[in-house]
């Protein structure tokens, strides 16, 4: 089973043209809800519905225009896509006016739907993901890498509120499992651009032609409109570019046409777009590096690096692995333990004498498998793995096991049931008997 590409309310009182576009959405990932009257779908949308509605405007007792108006009360961040003949083009307008996303004019080809949705659930995905961050208190996390009392981190700490309030671009430079992402978000959330945007962008992992697309936006085939990127949906928040040594040359031959002179043009776009945003770029090895290789442009590299953070590896702070190792531990704890189990001195040895290349994200790691009581003899001692019976060592690995796919999956319950392979009564048997709240592991709006 793949994962849904997202949620989407389809409402339409003709039988024929529902199941037809249904059929269509779901063939293209997509989770889909239908309903032949929109008193229906109503009832089904609360401010903490994660899809988009796609409606026909048409419809007897209530129409179109007042579903949108009615979803518009639950959250007006909803996208609502509006279905419309000929004849109702003026009022599809004036609805995009008052805020729907979108609007389709009959007959539209199954393509044109498909795109239209994939946009509006990447928005919804967006206005969520930026809805939880500006809910966390601006304070350090217990899970961040940043919990430590060495000087260097305490630096990085002040830097971090310092470059906030410069409101200037910045270079981000750390091994894997620093916590380059999450200085970026800290930085964010401390200037004053935290109520808009923060939009990642994950430079190395993408296919050169469909990152360009993305960032930029371009023309969708055979449509006149065009695609909104990322860049510009970042106007006015931070842009994240995660490993932009990665990022392809004609990239970056744009964006530092954007940067010099704030217009965001597209690969066939009709008109100039001013953009106001703040890039805040990271890389797993020194930039300068690269530049000196030929990889990435000179220009650029002095254009970001108006400000430049190093974070610190663990080895340059083991003085605070063991608040780290602590928090960690205290993360992982089940529900109702209060105290941390017994450190051994075979523990006590690894966390010091350990190199830890994945940093705090390893470490985190490490602390979970001791809670659980999984460590390898090799670096947690044997009596860790030898006291427990091997009934006691099946029922942690199994635990583990369905607190990691939750993990992943963000508490849905048919990913993990197909990643499992278990029946639904057999699963919802096994978190009772581990004790395991699915409600902890799904994203709160």
């Amino acid at each position: 089973m793949s994962e849904s590409r997202g949620l989407v309310v389809f409402v339409d009182d003709d039988e024929l043209l529902r199941v037809a576009n249904s059929q269509s959405l779901s063939l293209a990932g997509f989770t889909v809800r239908t309903y032949a009257d929109a008193r229906s779908a109503i009832r089904d949308i609360d401010a903490q519905f994660d899809g988009v509605v796609v409606s026909d405007i048409r419809m007897p007792d209530m129409d179109g225009l007042q579903f949108f108006r009615a979803v518009r009360e639950i959250d007006r961040d909803i996208p609502v896509v509006l279905i419309t003949g000929h004849g109702d083009v003026p009022m599809a307008v004036s609805a995009l006016k008052a805020g729907a996303h979108d609007f389709l004019t009959k007959p539209f080809a199954a393509e044109h739907l498909i795109a239209t949705v994939r946009s509006a659930c990447s928005l919804r995905a967006l206005q969520l993901e930026n809805r939880r961050l500006r809910q966390l208190a601006d304070v350090v996390p217990s899970k961040s890498p940043l919990v430590g009392e060495t000087p260097a981190i305490i630096r990085l700490r002040v830097l971090i509120d310092q470059i906030a309030a410069a409101n200037v671009d910045a270079i981000i430079e750390g091994e894997t499992g620093t916590g380059k992402e999450l200085v970026a978000r800290m930085i964010h959330r401390a200037s004053r651009r935290r109520g808009n945007s923060f939009v990642s962008v994950a430079c190395s992992t993408a296919a050169a032609g469909s990152l360009e697309g993305d960032m930029f936006g371009d023309h969708l085939p055979g449509q006149s409109r065009r695609r909104i990127g990322l860049i510009e949906t970042a106007h006015r928040g931070t842009l994240y570019l995660d490993d932009v040594d990665g990022l392809p040359f004609s990239a970056q031959s744009r964006l530092m046409q954007l940067l010099d002179d704030g217009v965001l043009r597209g690969s066939n776009a009709t008109s100039d777009l001013p953009v106001e945003i703040r890039i805040i770029a990271s890389s797993k090895i020194e930039l300068l590096q690269a530049v000196r290789e030929g990889r990435f442009r000179e220009d650029l590299y002095y254009r970001l690096e108006m400000a430049r953070l190093t974070l610190p590896s663990l080895r340059e702070r083991k003085a605070d692995i063991p608040l780290l190792f602590a928090n960690f531990v205290g993360d992982a704890l089940p529900k109702g333990v209060a105290s941390m189990p017994e450190i051994t001195e075979v523990v006590r040895r690894h966390l010091i004498d350990h190199d830890w290349p994945g940093n705090a994200r390893e470490l985190q790691t490490y602390a979970t498998r001791f809670v659980l009581g999984l460590l390898h003899s090799e670096d947690a001692g044997e009596q860790l793995e030898t006291k427990a019976s091997l009934s006691e060592r099946t029922r942690r690995y199994e635990e583990s096991l369905i607190r990691d796919v939750l993990t992943r999956c963000n508490g849905d319950v048919s990913i993990a049931l197909a990643e499992l392979k278990l029946p639904r009564k057999t699963f919802y048997d096994k978190l009772a008997r581990h004790e395991i709240e699915i409600g902890r592991f799904r994203k709160k709006p």
